[in-house]
């Protein structure tokens, strides 16, 4: 008996907004290596992620191993991206004294 070897693309998708998802979930490329580097197993990944399937999580963690260069520089854009995107807000609606004001608006409306 022999075995074919063969080698199945990973299962990441970019969705409309230039984002990677695993499979056919919401859940990001970013969630799944940041879970990896944090010490996270694959099965553990997957009992805090159950949308997805184990097999898919070990190719998206091989994937970035495999292409840990590439992954990192997508990673680190999109930290940047978020934090742009997180001043912008900051600057829209001030976020000092938030708790105060909807405080204020909840006891206001008793």
């Amino acid at each position: 008996m022999t075995l074919a070897v063969i080698t199945d693309p990973p299962p990441l998708l970019i969705d409309a907004d230039g984002v990677v998802r695993v499979g056919k979930t919401r859940v990001t490329l970013d969630t799944v290596v940041i879970a990896f580097l944090e010490g996270a197993t694959a099965e553990e990944i997957g009992e805090q992620y159950t949308s997805l399937q184990l097999p898919d999580i070990y190719s998206t963690i091989g994937y970035y191993l495999k292409h840990k260069a590439e992954v990192d520089a997508y990673l680190l854009e999109r930290q940047h991206k978020a934090a742009t995107i997180r001043q912008e807000a900051e600057q829209r609606f001030n976020p000092v004294g938030i708790r105060e004001r909807l405080l204020t608006r909840r006891n206001q409306h008793r």
